[in-house]
């Protein structure tokens, strides 16, 4: 963001614009065109979460969450992601799921955290989709359903989540379909994490497949 850009975002946020001051707290976290600042970004975040402002809420839970520029507090997180939740932001409710399914901030429930994920899923949200696989995966919630589980999966590949086009390819691998499962690996080579790469390609290092094992080094030497 420009110079001139970031000047007029202040501007309006000062002004009391509610998705200026969103904005603006977003290039502060981000050291976007201004300096970063957690502090700061955190006080815009709140000013405009408490204005009402959906994604804010939910990046004040992230920041809550993580300790970005406040103590972390799984409590306050889980608070400002039901909030974001019920104003209908997808990330929201994924966060909030993802807190009830591990019980940080809030009591352990699998049942409400797939109801949230189902949810967000509906909007399109591709790692929702993915967790809704994971709970037929294993049973969480649920009956374990391996089609219902792979259905999901697929889903969360076609949708953009890295991690289900990892289980996405690994379930075409046991199919037999090895060079759908590639071009799925490869796929996910590049939107993933660098941790999570990492230990993709030690699994995939350490694979009975030769053709697993030789994608391995090829990604690593790309």
């Amino acid at each position: 963001m420009s110079e001139a850009a970031i000047a007029q975002v202040r501007a309006a946020a000062h002004a009391g614009d509610v998705d200026s001051q969103a904005l603006y707290a977003q290039a502060l976290a981000e050291g976007r065109g201004v300096v970063r600042d957690a502090a700061e970004a955190l006080h815009w975040y709140a000013l405009a979460a408490n204005s009402g402002h959906a994604q804010a809420m939910n990046m004040l839970g992230r920041c809550h969450e993580l300790g970005f520029g406040a103590a972390v507090s799984a409590e306050l997180a889980a608070a400002w992601y039901r909030k974001a939740a019920s104003k209908g932001s997808e990330w929201g409710m994924y966060n909030f799921a993802q807190l009830l399914g591990a019980g940080r901030g809030v009591a352990q429930d699998r049942a409400q955290a797939l109801a949230w994920y189902r949810r967000a899923a509906e909007r399109g949200h591709a790692k929702s989709m993915n967790m809704i696989g994971r709970h037929y995966d294993e049973g969480w919630a649920v009956e374990r359903d391996s089609a219902a589980a792979a259905e999901w999966y697929r889903r969360a590949a076609h949708a953009g989540d890295f991690r289900g086009q990892v289980s996405h390819a690994s379930l075409l691998m046991q199919q037999g379909d090895a060079q759908a499962a590639l071009r799925w690996l490869r796929h996910a080579a590049e939107t993933a994490t660098p941790a999570f790469l990492e230990r993709l390609l030690d699994d995939l290092g350490q694979s009975a497949h030769a053709v697993l094992r030789g994608e391995a080094e090829r990604l690593r030497r790309r």
